[in-house]
């Protein structure tokens, strides 16, 4: 449903009402298609949002600076829309010719007027199957050749006309199994996993929004170490989610990114996060950085490495955010996920090479060029979730090619991404307390638990102010190990499992100097922080929050702004579902929007919902601006 805010709604874009017109005189899709990509005349570098991470090096920044921080205060609604597909929404809008094209919960697809919200198409998606693995969410759409490219709950890749919204081309990304997945029954007699109901479990599935390359489509699959994820219900009447990981089966798939040709989809390379039975690799007492050293019984982990020589045919590894791209080197950068089974170790021995880790891939080929694993042997769900950021750092005086990466270990990492090296990591940016502990019978309190430290929340980067702004997460996770006696119907040697600890969570939204990893400025939150940051500039960095609401009026979710430069509030909006997802900018005619989808996360326990929102200035203030602008371009000339 669409709610328009005053009577500027009611008007189409010239390029919505090209689009239009160009629909009404073709007879056929592909002949509107390629009216569409050549009908590009007016649109200006720097207005669009026109993919995942505006631009391939996933920077999240925009030039644009009509909302700056004299004129952030005056935003207000521009329009909102309810699509009626509520769930976990994480999706980042695409900006392109003045259309908003945003992808929903459950893979439906929604093509916007961006400067009213007006509909324009709607693709609704026919899911092969409905057990899928890991939830709704679907974090966008990648737009290029006059289609619309999207990764699907149920594992597969689809086209769509840009034009129309028809679906053009279908690929099987691969084909989706339950025989991987944990049961309840093999572990329900522990009392701390007493009344829990299964809400998702290892499979395969993909949920990250494509990167498009020239001619490629980057895609990767998840799931495949997710886990039995649990919720429980407490005796105060909440439920918290638990996740269990088990040893001696055969839960775990083996993750892969896969390039196709974008027009055909047909398949070019594929890349496996698993390299193979060199995936024990070697034996580290110590994380990569060498900075921290753990407790891992090595000697046990050998002696068993004989008899589960095969575990890295399931040895997961999901792709589960967008790669960035560096053309000029012909690579391809991703991180890697948590290896399987979920944290359990007793049947995967080693290091688990390339899971948890950084990975710079040829765009050609997919063959590996280097690989950074940021925890051997993870324990802890550490997976490399956030996207990764490319950027020129500092270093001794020269400008090194450079890629960071906000982790779940609660440190932001640098790395010269021509060939890996570690240049620095920075300050931890939420509390750490007893990493890399073994989880045990009693139960080990760790923090940054398996939410993170950053959580699959895209970083944003402001180039002039030499700054990355990351959402954090700070909840302390209780880890489990029990032993299990196999039987012939259930031949699992141990678990371990997650409770969240009670007494404390907060979120902290973190400027980070991009040269030397020093916390500039960091604001507090109530509730963790999940979602994205945008940095413009304006100097202003907007960013959201869900919040648990305690009666049915509340406030789910807030949207921020702050002076990019030191942290000054300088606007929020209220508003009822949590804002879980990366916020946008973009602009249509003279004026700059900013755009979410409102849409919460039920893991987090953010009140969920199915509306996206943008938001301008006052016509007033868009005058203003135009005036200022006249005279700093006459002053210049």
């Amino acid at each position: 449903m669409h709610k328009p805010f005053g009577k500027e709604q009611f008007l189409f874009s010239a390029p919505a009402l090209r689009r239009r017109m160009l629909a009404g005189l073709c007879g056929c899709a592909a002949a509107c298609a390629a009216l569409f990509v050549s009908a590009d005349e007016g649109v200006k570098a720097g207005t669009e949002w026109a993919s995942y991470g505006n631009g391939l090096a996933n920077q999240r920044f925009s030039p644009l600076s009509q909302i700056n921080t004299r004129t952030a205060h005056l935003l207000e609604p521009a329009w909102q829309v309810e699509s009626g597909r509520k769930g976990s929404f994480q999706a980042t809008p695409i900006v392109h010719d003045g259309v908003m094209y945003v992808s929903l919960p459950f893979n439906d697809v929604l093509a916007l007027d961006a400067a009213t919200g007006v509909e324009i198409w709607r693709y609704r998606h026919d899911p092969t199957t409905t057990d899928t693995c890991c939830g709704p969410a679907n974090r966008g759409v990648a737009v290029a050749h006059g289609r619309v490219y999207m990764a699907t709950i149920d594992a597969r890749l689809v086209a769509l006309d840009a034009a129309t919204g028809k679906r053009v081309a279908d690929s099987a990304i691969v084909a989706v199994t339950d025989e991987a997945r944990e049961a309840l029954a093999d572990v329900e007699r522990d009392v701390n996993l007493a009344n829990a109901t299964v809400v998702g479990g290892t499979g395969f599935s993909a949920n990250m929004a494509p990167q498009v390359v020239g001619d490629l489509v980057l895609v990767g699959v998840t799931g495949t170490g997710y886990g039995l994820h649990l919720d429980i219900d407490e005796d105060d009447g909440q439920s918290t989610l638990s996740v269990v990981g088990m040893s001696g089966g055969r839960n775990g798939l083996r993750g892969f990114l896969v390039a196709y040709d974008a027009a055909t989809l047909e398949e070019r390379w594929r890349w496996y996060s698993v390299p193979g039975p060199e995936w024990t690799g070697f034996w580290r007492r110590s994380t990569a950085d060498g900075a921290l050293m753990y407790s891992r019984d090595i000697a046990g982990e050998q002696a068993r490495a004989e008899r589960h020589a095969d575990a890295w045919q399931r040895g997961g590894g999901s792709i589960w955010t967008t790669p960035a791209v560096d053309e000029a080197l012909g690579l391809v950068f991703l991180g890697t996920g948590n290896p399987a089974p979920q944290m359990d170790d007793t049947a995967r021995p080693g290091d688990n090479l390339d899971t948890v880790s950084l990975v710079a891939l040829d765009l050609a080929t997919g063959e590996k060029r280097w690989a950074y694993q940021q925890v051997p042997h993870d324990r802890w769900g550490y997976d490399v979730a956030s996207p990764p950021i490319l950027f020129e750092a500092q270093v001794d005086g020269a400008s090194v090619p450079a890629i960071a990466q906000a982790g779940k270990t609660g440190w932001l990492y640098v790395l010269d991404r021509r060939n890996g090296r570690f240049l620095y990591k920075s300050e931890p940016f939420v509390p750490q307390s007893n990493m890399f502990a073994q989880p045990s019978a009693e139960g080990t309190r760790i923090a940054p638990g398996i939410y993170g430290g950053a959580s699959w929340s895209p970083m944003s980067l402001h180039p002039g102010l030499g700054r990355f702004f990351v959402l954090g997460v700070h909840h302390p996770t209780i880890y489990f190990q029990k032993p299990l006696e196999p039987t012939p119907e259930s031949p699992f040697e141990s678990y371990t499992y997650t409770r969240m600890a009670t007494d404390v969570r907060a979120g902290f939204f973190s400027a980070i100097a991009a040269d030397t990893g020093r916390i500039v400025w960091q604001r507090e939150t109530t509730f963790p922080l999940v979602g994205g940051a945008l940095a413009t500039a304006g100097n202003v960095v907007f960013f959201g929050e869900g919040r648990e609401v305690s009666a049915p009026d509340a406030p789910g979710g807030l949207l921020q702004a702050l002076d990019a430069r030191d942290g000054r509030p300088l606007w929020q909006y209220e508003t009822r579902f949590g804002v879980n997802a990366p916020p946008v900018t973009y602009q249509v005619g003279d004026v700059q929007y900013v755009a979410v989808a409102v849409g919460g996360n039920s893991l987090f326990r953010f009140p969920t919902g199915d509306t996206v929102m943008a938001f301008r200035l006052p016509e007033e203030a868009v005058r203003s601006a135009r005036r200022a602008d006249r005279h700093a371009r006459a002053g210049a000339d």
